[in-house]
């Protein structure tokens, strides 16, 4: 079983923000495959289903970005996966411009608070992670308030072809490998 957690805060206020992202490719996922996120548990919306046939656990944490690990922990630790292989995170990544993908399996957090939580929680820093790009902040501007801000309507279509993407990548990861995905899909962009 894959534990498949999208990163994000659950207020609507902060719903289609580039901190949300990882959100959204729950939220596709779930229309995609026909998993319902009717569910709560692990401090979480939950959908259980199958995605071409592996069976998967989709999370919302609703604990807040910054203690997402409590929320990621308490699955992990229910379900007794490996978390090395079998625990996939879907982060915002600001570091990377809008459209582009990277797949990582391990490493530091790297100043993001919700990876820094799940570290915590779990014990470790080996764990499959798809980040997806959203743009750095503007120079001399919030960081906060650009990881909390929307999308720019012209890179909204953009936007919507990585979480496709993610979908994908995601696909792979469960079917091939991570290594797999990281040759595939590592240092493309979407396009539109």
């Amino acid at each position: 079983m894959y534990i498949i957690a999208g990163l994000g805060n659950p207020d609507r206020k902060y719903a289609g923000t580039r901190h949300n992202i990882g959100f959204d490719v729950i939220t596709y996922l779930s229309d995609k495959y026909n998993i319902s996120l009717s569910k709560t548990g692990f401090k979480s919306k939950l959908g259980q289903g199958f995605i071409d046939g592996e069976k998967v656990l989709l999370m919302k944490p609703q604990t807040y970005m910054n203690l997402s690990g409590e929320a990621v922990g308490e699955a992990v630790n229910f379900y007794k996966i490996d978390e090395k292989t079998e625990l996939i995170i879907i982060q915002d990544d600001i570091d990377l411009e809008p459209g582009n993908i990277r797949i990582r399996v391990k490493g530091s957090a790297g100043g993001h608070n919700g990876i820094k939580s799940i570290i915590s929680h779990i014990g470790g820093n080996e764990f499959i992670r798809i980040k997806l790009g959203v743009g750095g902040k503007p120079e001399g501007g919030d960081l906060a308030d650009h990881v909390l801000s929307g999308f720019d309507r012209d890179t909204e279509p953009l936007i919507r072809k990585v979480i496709e993407l993610a979908g994908g990548a995601i696909l792979t990861v469960m079917k091939e490998g991570a290594e797999t995905a990281m040759n595939k899909y590592n240092g493309i962009k979407a396009e539109i």
